[in-house]
């Protein structure tokens, strides 16, 4: 097997791979390109159904069209945050209840609890994905909902050989669930979770996944 070479993050998010990312940033709320298409779940009538001021964090949210396309059917003072790396390309005043952060997930963390956190698509761009979703775990509140979508085929050893199927193994031990069929990880409740692997570095040259589109390794001891 021949091992490639990785980077860290800072040459990840530089990356073509990274930097050129058209994933997500067009997806809508609802509708055949949209959050409730691809989660299973439409966002806006979850946090419909939450006592008080509902609060929803995405994670590689390209344009936020999905939570400005929220933010008028809930109330005033929700809290909507929208996190990308690179975020609107054309920058549009933001809703009252939409916060846009322009900064790496990989470095951002927030200063309060969210009822849904969501990452769809994102977390094939992001190198130390595992790590990601421990801290978005503890970033939810304790009756809130996570989704992401994730491939076990990008998490590698520090060799190169495979590590998906421990990783899964892990996640769920940890209170995730992984419906494989749609790829999607689904985490109920806050908490803190802990998982066996040690981030070693990222592969941006590792080739497309299952959505037909170049995705980033990420590999771990």
């Amino acid at each position: 097997m021949t091992q490639r070479a990785l980077v860290s993050v800072t040459e990840l998010e530089r990356s073509s791979v990274v930097a050129n990312n058209t994933m997500n940033r067009e997806r809508g709320l609802t509708g055949v390109n949209s959050y409730a298409r691809e989660l299973g779940v439409d966002p806006l009538a979850w946090l419909a159904d939450r006592p008080g001021a509902p609060a929803w964090l995405d994670l590689c949210s390209g344009e936020g069209r999905a939570l400005r396309e929220a933010a008028p059917a809930l109330p005033a003072d929700a809290v909507l945050t929208a996190v990308d790396l690179v975020g609107p390309l054309v920058p549009r005043p933001a809703p009252p209840a939409l916060e846009e952060v322009v900064a790496s997930v990989s470095a951002w963390t927030p200063t309060r609890t969210y009822d849904l956190i969501t990452c769809v698509h994102g977390l094939h761009y992001v190198g130390d994905q595992l790590g990601l979703l421990t801290r978005a775990a503890s970033w939810l509140a304790g009756d809130g909902l996570l989704l992401a979508h994730f491939d076990p085929d990008s998490i590698r050893r520090a060799d190169g050989s495979a590590a998906g199927r421990p990783a899964v193994s892990a996640l769920r031990a940890a209170g995730f669930t992984y419906d494989s069929r749609h790829h999607l990880l689904t985490l109920r409740g806050g908490r803190t979770v802990r998982l066996p692997f040690t981030y070693v570095g990222a592969d941006p040259a590792a080739g497309p996944n299952y959505t037909g589109q170049p995705a980033v390794g990420s590999h771990y001891a």
